[in-house]
């Protein structure tokens, strides 16, 4: 079958059939099918390493580079690309390779291997950007749709252009399938949820765009695409400027989250260890006749100190109010310092003989995990890895443990 643009013989040859592209094989779109296969073979690679086959959690994509606004806007911008090629389970991924398998190889017989590639990653940022400033913070988003929705966007440019050159059969098919294709998504959009219909949007203007700066002659009787070009472009540079220039700031950056659930975890484990060497040096005070004033330095250096740091050191971490572990650590701080004075304090009771205040001492120690448990619903769970960023962390059960229970 010969590419469309080679129709150009003679002013009375028959518009060139535009159907007979939608069934092109695929050694002529070796572009689309070279999407499809990256996709796929993402896909399963990532179900490989701890993805769901069906809609599942978003941590899996969120590690492989899904879009979300406290992870781009932290100095990931790449993500904004990488999240064309992420699905979440294999419906969202069957029904993007198919209206890709669809539309792709007409685009790419259209416009060409070079110009097709430009339109179509070039239109799934620019609709990730959109995604990014509408709903950057709220959701984790990923999928070829934004890009495949640009195809679209292109496609009916195409048709408007060429209208005078293509069949009225064929013009009122194509043109009218690929309206109906795009009104369905969107409606589906806004009733589905979970369905980023501003990526959506981004891809189908920018698609449009696109087609009109890439825009080459069909036939020698198709308008020349200069004037429209410069016109396009403009728009297109505009437009992408001020989507960057508006984005809103992120409500959290996630590389501060993550070290924050890094250090959680690491207090967490600390904790026990500490607790449990309160408790040793209880249990040996009493079964091997320590005086109160070495119980005290026991205490001081095995307790006390160790506590001391794992507030200093939770203390120095800069969380913002809406990450998800900025109640967990606000909770740890407050109960690293309640270990720390109730330790100083017990210390302070054996050295003085001071019996009231040694009892005090460990009923506030004993009492600091129950402030915890009511303060700080997410520690254990923020600190357990990848969970949803999007979603408060819970806690999963663990918590430090109190001397003396």
């Amino acid at each position: 079958m010969n590419r469309p643009s080679r129709h150009t013989d003679n002013a009375d040859a028959a518009p060139p059939v535009l159907s007979s592209l939608l069934h092109a094989r695929p050694a002529q779109a070796p572009v689309t099918v070279t999407l499809l296969a990256i996709n796929i073979l993402v896909f399963l690679a990532m179900l490989l390493n701890g993805g769901s086959l069906w809609h599942g959690s978003t941590a899996v994509p969120l590690q492989w580079g899904a879009n979300f606004g406290p992870a781009t806007q932290d100095g990931q911008w790449w993500r904004l690309g990488s999240a064309l090629f992420l699905h979440f389970g294999i419906v969202h991924l069957a029904l993007n390779m198919w209206a890709l398998w669809d539309v792709g190889r007409l685009i790419e017989q259209l416009f060409g291997r070079g110009r097709f590639i430009t339109l179509y990653l070039g239109s799934g940022i620019i609709g990730n950007l959109l995604s990014l400033a509408i709903q950057g913070n709220q959701a984790v988003s990923g999928g070829a749709s934004g890009a495949i929705f640009s195809l679209y966007g292109a496609l009916l440019v195409f048709l408007l252009r060429e209208r005078r050159q293509v069949d009225p059969g064929e013009f009122r098919w194509l043109f009218g399938a690929a309206s109906a294709f795009i009104v369905l998504a969107l409606v589906m959009g806004l009733l589905v949820p979970g369905i980023d219909n501003a990526a959506h949007l981004g891809g189908l203007v920018a698609g449009a765009l696109w087609g009109l700066v890439l825009a080459r002659r069909w036939t020698h009787r198709s308008p020349h695409p200069r004037a429209t070009r410069a016109i396009a472009a403009a728009v297109l540079v505009a437009a992408t400027t001020a989507l960057v220039v508006n984005i809103p700031a992120p409500s959290y950056r996630l590389g501060e989250e993550l070290r924050a659930r890094q250090a959680i975890s690491q207090f967490l484990q600390q904790d026990q260890r500490i607790s449990q060497q309160w408790e040793s040096i209880l249990g040996q005070g009493q079964k091997d006749r320590l005086s109160f004033d070495q119980l005290a330095g026991r205490i001081d250096d095995k307790v006390t100190t160790p506590y001391q740091q794992s507030f200093e050191q939770l203390s120095e971490l800069h969380l913002d109010a809406a990450a998800p572990s900025a109640p967990a650590l606000e909770a740890l701080r407050a109960y690293a310092a309640r270990r720390t004075d109730a330790s100083q304090a017990m210390a302070e009771g054996l050295r003085d003989r001071d019996a009231e205040k040694f009892r005090k001492a460990l009923e506030s120690a004993r009492q600091a995990p129950v402030m915890m448990r009511g303060g700080a619903s997410g520690a254990a769970e923020a600190a357990s890895g990848p969970a949803r960023p999007e979603a408060p962390a819970t806690l999963g059960g663990e918590r430090p443990a109190a001397p003396g229970r």
